[in-house]
């Protein structure tokens, strides 16, 4: 419970995990939500969209929100704002401008009106009964990335959203100044980044990439170059627009959610040269020199538009043996396997393929490393640390980062989705945890899957299915024919009409003695059917496919 005059940090999303992040800071009667994001399946996960975080808490608070708050426009930090908005009433979401219209763009996709969508700036305070919200400018892979401080009756929180120091970015330099103010003045706890935690040193400056990119555009000037990136890292494609200027050539675009940050970037005024966007079909008229094709499919994603183009179904692009390929990212973790996938698909066709592993420079991480980790914990100088945004081990390892920085032991909280701090007069405990579940969204369905279903998927991918069709006379109690056995995804059936034999008569010996006993109902015969089959179909295959029995009932008079 919630005791009078405490302040109260509670996590529904982002530990123990990259992705889904949401957290909350309540205290008496009003209540701010952090980030509204997404996680995306894996593999185990068959036919997920989307998995979001547990709502119900929000639900059971809904009285005391006062505001969503969004520390920038990345999908583990926004993708959930369509759902949380059919499912618990916000009273305003504040987001710097970039994520504003990312955001805007996503409710209107998905039809959802909402009026109270404020974009706030470095500048802005919003001031609540009990708690003030102030905002300092950081570094991240896309623009208008902020940390937040929250001033509370009970000491001062400051979150730092995703974050990088770098001294030579593209865009506007991270505000050190008014970190360092706001540390000097009193950090109680500092939530923060830890993507990046096991990794030593500091990251590459995102100049170093424009650089290496720069390098290729020189050396290739007669060639078509396709780059893949992250639809997001907006930064990154302002340098390519930089440089295609520069180079003179033309771009064409493919992917839907390149297409759209690229349109939202040209219209906040972060990339420059729109009139450098040209359609696949003046792209196909111009010289190879002329033109680069900016795509998604930088994972190795089936559906997306390098995929396709490797495998030769683009419908509007055909690879030619001097096309350069660049893959100016790095692999999420799972991912390595379809990215290798793609690349010996591209090698085979006869194209040159730079990566970031042969071509160290081509990517940089958006994420602090250990040392920028420490700068922080320096910068702000809390009492207490909160590592956020990582598996158990990023977690772990920053929390020894803070104590290496000074902070002791025992004020560095290591927490999992669920748990909760307690702040009274400046001072950090441990509160209660409570109940915490991934919620799935599978196309228009949210939180309607579970795991009976997610197991059955998984058993239908590797074993497929099995249907037994059997018509009977349930008033005459007789098998009328054979039962008719069906598969997809178990075997072939012209290659195993021994086996499919074997199956019909066990189903025939099964549905013969269920008609025998008057007492059997239509579902008894349907479990017996089950029941049965499966040891039977395991002994002589060692498969279990999902057995499906439709018994209908037709009456001869």
């Amino acid at each position: 419970m919630n005791k009078p005059n405490e302040t109260k940090i509670f996590v529904l999303g982002g530990l123990g995990e990259v992705g889904k992040n949401m957290y909350c800071i309540m205290h008496d009667d009003e209540m701010i939500v952090i980030d509204a994001g997404v996680s995306f399946p894996e593999g185990e996960l068959l036919g997920i969209d989307y998995v979001l975080p547990d709502y119900s808490f929000l639900k059971l608070n809904e009285a005391k929100i006062k505001a969503l708050f969004i520390t920038h426009g990345h999908e583990d930090h926004i993708g959930a704002i369509p759902f949380l908005l059919q499912s618990v009433h916000i009273p305003a979401i504040y987001a710097p401008n970039q994520a504003k219209e990312l955001i805007a763009l996503k409710l209107e996709d998905r039809n959802i009106r909402y009026d109270h969508l404020y974009v706030y700036n470095e500048d802005t305070v919003v001031k609540f009964k009990h708690m003030q919200i102030e905002f300092f400018r950081t570094t991240h892979s896309i623009p208008d990335s902020h940390g937040i401080l929250i001033k509370t009756p009970n000491g001062n929180i400051v979150t730092t959203g995703d974050f990088k120091f770098d001294l030579t970015p593209i865009g506007p330099m991270a505000d050190l100044y008014k970190m360092a103010i706001i540390g000097h003045d009193g950090v109680d706890l500092l939530i923060s980044d830890s993507t990046n935690a096991l990794d030593e040193g500091m990251s590459v400056s995102e100049s170093r990439v424009d650089d290496a990119l720069t390098d290729i555009f020189d050396r290739y000037k007669y060639n078509r170059i396709i780059i893949a990136t992250f639809a997001s890292n907006i930064y990154r494609l302002k340098h390519i627009f930089e440089s295609c200027y520069q180079h003179g050539r033309k771009i064409c675009v493919f992917g839907r959610s390149m297409q759209n940050n690229i349109d939202i970037s040209i219209k906040g005024g972060y990339i420059d040269h729109k009139e450098l966007l040209v359609s696949a079909e003046v792209a196909n008229t111009l010289k190879p020199g002329e033109v680069t094709i900016l795509c998604t499919g930088s994972q190795g994603e089936p559906l997306a538009a390098l995929s396709r183009i490797a495998d030769g179904t683009h419908k509007q692009i055909q690879l030619r043996p001097d096309d350069i390929v660049i893959f100016s990212s790095s692999a999420i973790p799972g991912n390595a396997l379809s990215i290798s996938k793609t690349i010996n698909k591209l090698y085979l066709k006869g194209v040159q393929v730079f990566t970031n592993m042969l071509y160290s420079d081509l990517h940089t991480s958006g994420h602090a490393k250990q040392e920028e980790l420490k700068l922080m914990i320096r910068l702000i100088n809390p009492k207490y640390l909160m590592p956020f945004h990582g598996d158990y081990r990023m977690l772990k390892r920053h929390a020894n980062l803070g104590v290496e920085c000074g902070i002791p032991k025992e004020n560095t909280f290591v927490l999992k989705n669920g748990d909760s701090l307690i702040l009274k007069n400046h001072t950090i405990q441990k509160g209660e945890s409570f109940p915490n579940n991934d919620i799935y969204v599978d196309g228009n369905r949210i939180g309607e899957i579970s795991g009976a279903v997610l197991r059955d998927r998984k058993i239908m991918a590797s074993d497929g299915i099995l249907v037994v069709i059997a018509n009977i006379d349930m008033q005459k109690r007789e098998l009328l024919i054979k039962p008719n056995i069906t598969t997809r995804g178990f075997i072939m059936v012209n290659e195993n009409e021994e086996l499919l034999k074997k199956i019909e008569q066990q189903a025939t010996k099964t549905i013969k003695l269920k008609l025998a006993d008057h007492n059997s109902s239509y579902t008894d015969m349907k479990n017996q059917i089950v029941a049965d089959l499966c040891p039977y179909i395991l002994e002589l295959t060692g498969r279990r496919p999902i057995i499906l029995p439709i018994i209908l009932d037709v009456h001869r008079s």
